[in-house]
């Protein structure tokens, strides 16, 4: 009997718990590999685990999190309903930027998790999610435009749009990510 979606991305969750491929399972308190529907049709993708993410081992569970379930219930959303990952499945010491070689080892997880989940929309937050799909753009060139593309054999649609800590720090940086997030719930056809 093949394996369920969540037994696969339990697994994929135990390998990222053992990871030592790179410095920063050394200073992280928890994983985080991600959380959600096992069968998401949209996966929300940061840059890495913060403070508060690597307290409890959890994505998107601080002030950034407040804020992105605020934006989901604007488009008729709940978490139970998408799949929220990062990058980075280890918090960088200080929030710091992810650096290349962080990346280039992370990201392996991420795309097992993807090919588990085969979800149909992605929505990117923040550069350095969108870089994974798009690594010659600028967030602030493509933020809110929806792009389609063939991805490890997966036909996707990818949203990029600001990270909502950009939101909290920058008031016009909000206004973009909610005028983002307008234009995902009228292509979901939810508002």
């Amino acid at each position: 009997m093949p394996l369920t979606n969540s037994q696969q991305l339990d697994y994929v969750a135990t390998l990222i718990t053992d990871c030592t491929k790179c410095p920063l399972y050394k200073t992280a308190t928890h994983s985080v590999p991600g959380s959600g529907n096992p069968t998401a049709e949209i996966v929300f993708i940061g840059e890495a685990p913060g403070f508060f993410e690597d307290q409890q081992g959890l994505p998107f569970v601080g002030n950034s999190g407040k804020l992105l379930d605020k934006l989901l219930l604007t488009i008729s959303l709940k978490r139970e309903e998408v799949f929220i990952a990062n990058i980075l499945k280890h918090r960088p010491p200080e929030n710091r930027d992810p650096l290349p070689d962080e990346i280039r080892v992370c990201t392996p997880y991420l795309k097992a998790q993807l090919k588990i989940i085969k979800p149909k929309i992605i929505i990117t937050l923040g550069r350095f999610a969108m870089n994974y799909f798009f690594p010659n753009e600028s967030i602030s060139r493509i933020r809110g435009q929806i792009r389609s593309l063939v991805w490890q054999d997966l036909p996707l649609t990818i949203i990029p749009v600001y990270h909502p800590s950009a939101g909290l720090r920058n008031g016009a940086m909000l206004q973009s990510l909610t005028d983002d997030f307008k234009t995902i719930g009228q292509f979901l056809g939810r508002i």
